[in-house]
Formats: structure tokens, C-alpha cells, sequence
């Protein structure tokens, strides 16, 4: 299996394919990005110079800056064409390192494994395989895979990379068959009790989060204070037990996560990506958490939007609670149309797959709209979308059907038309019955407008008519 799982293109096909991401300059995904780290490891380990000869056709320099995914990448093709000379000092990956801030703490793992993987190929040390590289597309490491992988470490005599295993270990957990727990009970290996004793555990335990909103009364945006005064609904989580087994830059992962602290960096798009939520696929709350500031950017201040993320989180396959619904609400009014269409997919994925808490995105939409940080028109288009998506509108309506007593209540109705007009057809689609008082009030009024003509469209329709 183990063969198999790593079997990977000639040297000289890899060189090509590494070459078009590297001129492309845009981020390939988790699944590229991944595999093609894998076979560079893999090339190294069985003939380091003939993967030496096929990169010199690789492009050593850019003509712009590319995503940071393929500066990595192009960091382990560096170390994989240059080694040390004889005699000068190896380097050491998370010496000196330093927490900046606490919102980079998943780019801090990514960037530490691969600049260990760049380390031993520079030092012609490299590893037969990754223990960290995922069984699927979407970052999983299944755990009888780990368990297999480091058997064969045992095997050839080699000592695992920490940052490899580390991610590997964050990369898998959930529940284990017991014949796996076993097996990893017998690996020869000093690391072998204590990946047992991760497995036995279920893998990084989640921790518990919390809500606040930004500190400051709403006020409007402005030239000097832009939109982030008491404006953004944020998540924060506790500390997590157990980072001293891993290499230290991971340490701010398991630190207190507190959104309310100043950070340096204005929109975290640069480390906003699928790769970031690959780095704890099981944790799609942790990720969200982390990079919600710069998701609620994209919708209060123009900032830069980041599809791939909220696609990500969506199609992850750990629990999507507070900080995944935030950041779908804050996506379907970002004002990048990438976005937009990006949290309308993740709705959708959501709806599809039965991760969605319509009552939840509900109050956090009603809420986000009350104080002015999410804008009602591109709310709108979004769901309108979204309904017109297969199984689409049954998620429409779970939202609309919490957040539309609220936003009729407590926000000016009168800009609400289109949006009734959404939840009528929405709720026709899905078959809803019931009475949203609201809704029934507002139709009862004397008038011909948008708004009452949609509000009595959608009473009738929940009664049946």
C-alpha cells in the first residue's frame, strides 16, 4: 500500500508540472499543492541527482509575487537543487522562531513543515515519504494510514520530521478501529506510544469558543477609522491541551485565541486559503475563528476576498458551528463578487450535506444587518442564488425564516422587498407551511408597494394558498 500511496510522476514530468505552477503563479490547491510536495520528497530520497537535473529547467525567479503556497513550493524546489556543501552548518527550521500574531497560528504549521521539508533536502537528508501528506482532497491523514506509514519509517530505520509528524497528527484523528490502536502500539518507534496515545484520544480535542462582538459602540464608516468600530461579530476560543509534544512555532495554535487583540496585519489574505483549513481539516471552527477578521474585511471594508477559504470550510468534515456560519454570513454580503459566490457554494455544500443551522446564520445575519456591517442588497443577490441552486432554497428559508422577524423589526422594512420576494420563492420550492407574525402583520397593511405585495405573497404561500 504504502508503494502505491506515494508512486509518484518521473522527475522529468514533476520538473514540468512544478514549472507550470511556479509561472502561473497562482495558488494550485491543497490537492496539487500536497501532491506535488510529495514527489519532490519522494525524488529526493531515491536519486537526489536526478531530481537535481530535471529542476534546473524549473523558473528560479518571478516576475511578480506569486501566492504564498507557491513561494513555499518554490522554497523546497530551491533546497531540492542547491544542497550544503560538505562541512558548512544545517539548518534548523523554528530556531529563533517568533510569534507575531495570534491570527497566523495555522500559517505558522504550514510554513514550519515545509521549511523542514527544505531543510532536510538542502541537507541531503530527506525523508522516503510524508507522514503528513492527506488521503484525500480535503487534508484528512486516515489514521490506519499514519499508522502504516510510520511502521515503514520503522522499517527503513528513519526517524519521522517534527513538523511532519505534527501535522500529521493534527491531520487525523476521529474515531480509530481498534486493530489500528494496536498496530500503532507496536510501531517500532520512539514516537510510537505517543501516537497511540493521539488516536486513543481522538486527535486534537476541540476547544471551547466563545462569541463577542468588537469593542466600541457601531458607528458608521469613516475615512479615519474605517469600518471596524463595534461593528464585526468575532469568535474566540480557549486554550487546547498538549502543544508541548509538538515543535514550538505550533505552539500559538494551542494558545487562547482572543479576536479582541490589536493585530498587524489588515486583511490576513495572504494566509487565508484552503491550505488553512487543511492544516486542521477536523476543525473547520479553529480555522474560521482565526481568519474571520479578514473574512468580515471583505465585507466592511472592500477588503480582499478569498473563495478558496469559504469554500473549504464548507467542505470540511468537522463540525461547523459559530465561527463557519460568521464567516458564510459575512461572505454573502462581502463586496467581492468572488466571495459572494464563494459563501453562496458554501451555503449550499452546507444545506447539502446537513452542517447548515439556518436558525443560526439567521440571528447572525439579523444581527451583522442591524449594525450596519452587512449590506441588505447584496445579501439579497446572494440568496437569491443560493435558492435558485439545487437544494438550495431549503437552506434559504431555514435562514430567512429565523432572520426575517428580526431584520422586519428591528432595520427599515422598506428596503426589504426583494428580499421577501427571495423567501416567498424560497419557501415554495421547499414546500415551508407555518405564520411568521411578522410577515402576517406586514401583509395586512393597506398598500400596493414591493414590500407588502411580496410580504402577502409569502403569507399565502406559508398558508398553503
Amino acid at each position: 500500500m504504502i508503494e502505491g500511496e506515494f508512486a509518484a510522476p518521473s522527475p522529468g514530468a514533476l520538473a514540468d508540472e512544478v514549472a507550470a505552477v511556479l509561472i502561473g503563479r497562482r495558488d494550485p490547491g491543497v490537492e496539487t499543492f500536497e501532491r506535488l510536495l510529495g514527489a519532490l520528497v519522494v525524488h529526493g530520497h531515491r536519486d537526489r541527482a536526478a531530481l537535481m537535473a530535471a529542476l534546473e529547467s524549473v523558473p528560479r525567479a518571478f516576475a511578480a509575487r506569486p501566492d504564498l503556497p507557491v513561494r513555499r513550493l518554490a522554497g523546497v524546489v530551491a533546497a531540492a537543487r542547491e544542497p550544503i556543501p560538505a562541512g558548512e552548518p544545517r539548518e534548523k527550521p523554528g530556531v529563533g522562531w517568533l510569534e507575531v500574531c495570534q491570527h497566523m497560528a495555522l500559517d505558522y504549521v504550514a510554513g514550519t513543515r515545509t521549511a523542514e521539508v527544505a531543510a532536510r533536502l538542502r541537507s541531503g537528508d530527506p525523508v522516503p515519504f510524508l507522514l503528513s501528506v492527506p488521503s484525500g482532497p480535503g487534508g484528512l491523514v486516515e489514521p490506519q494510514a499514519l499508522v502504516e506509514r510510520l511502521a515503514a519509517y520503522g522499517r527503513l530505520g528513519v526517524r519521522p520530521g517534527p513538523a511532519d509528524l505534527g501535522q500529521a497528527l493534527l491531520r487525523c484523528g476521529g474515531p480509530v478501529d481498534p486493530d489500528v490502536l494496536r498496530a500503532a502500539e507496536r510501531l517500532d518507534l520512539p514516537e510510537g506510544q505517543r501516537v497511540a496515545d493521539w488516536l486513543r484520544q481522538g486527535g486534537l480535542p476541540a476547544p471551547q469558543g466563545w462569541r463577542e462582538r468588537e469593542r466600541g459602540v457601531p458607528e458608521r464608516p469613516s475615512r479615519r477609522r474605517g469600518a471596524r468600530i463595534g461593528r464585526r461579530i468575532l469568535v474566540g476560543h480557549e486554550a487546547i491541551e498538549g502543544r508541548g509534544a509538538f515543535p514550538r512555532p505550533f505552539w500559538s495554535l494551542f494558545r487562547k485565541f482572543e479576536p479582541g487583540i490589536p493585530c498587524p496585519h489588515y486583511s490576513l489574505v495572504d494566509g487565508r486559503d484552503a491550505h488553512m483549513v487543511a492544516v486542521l481539516p477536523r476543525h473547520p471552527e479553529v480555522a474560521a475563528a482565526r481568519m474571520l477578521t479578514g473574512v468580515a474585511s471583505a465585507a466592511d471594508q472592500n477588503g480582499p476576498g478569498a473563495p478558496a477559504f469559504l469554500d473549504a470550510l464548507a467542505a470540511a468534515d468537522g463540525p461547523a458551528g459559530p465561527a463557519v456560519h460568521l464567516a458564510v454570513a459575512y461572505g454573502l454580503a462581502a463586496i467581492p463578487q468572488g466571495e459572494r459566490e464563494a459563501a453562496v457554494r458554501a451555503l449550499v455544500l452546507l444545506t447539502a450535506r446537513g452542517r447548515l443551522d439556518g436558525e443560526l446564520l439567521g440571528r447572525e445575519l439579523t444581527e451583522l444587518v442591524g449594525l450596519g456591517t452587512l449590506k441588505v442588497p447584496l445579501l439579497t443577490e446572494s440568496l437569491r442564488a443560493a435558492a435558485a441552486a439545487p437544494q438550495g432554497a431549503a437552506g434559504v428559508w431555514a435562514v430567512l425564516a429565523d432572520a426575517l422577524p428580526g431584520l422586519l423589526a428591528h432595520t427599515r422594512p422598506q428596503a426589504h422587498g426583494a428580499l421577501l420576494a427571495v423567501a416567498a420563492d424560497a419557501a415554495r420550492c421547499s414546500g415551508a407551511r407555518g405564520e411568521l407574525p411578522e410577515v402576517t402583520a406586514l401583509a395586512g397593511r393597506a398598500g400596493s408597494s414591493m414590500l407588502l405585495k411580496e410580504a402577502r405573497r409569502l403569507r399565502d404561500v406559508l398558508a398553503g394558498h
